[in-house]
């Protein structure tokens, strides 16, 4: 049963981490995208 546990545990921790970079992938998009729209208006 430990086994079970400590692999739950994992994908848990490999999901939040995946999640963690979605998120940094997600800021980086929004400021290029807030760039292009700032030189859209010049």
């Amino acid at each position: 049963m430990t086994y079970l546990w400590a692999a739950y545990s994992i994908i848990w921790l490999m999901i939040a981490g995946y999640v963690v970079v979605l998120g940094k992938r997600q800021k980086a998009i929004s400021k290029q995208l807030l760039f292009l729209q700032e030189l859209e208006k010049k």
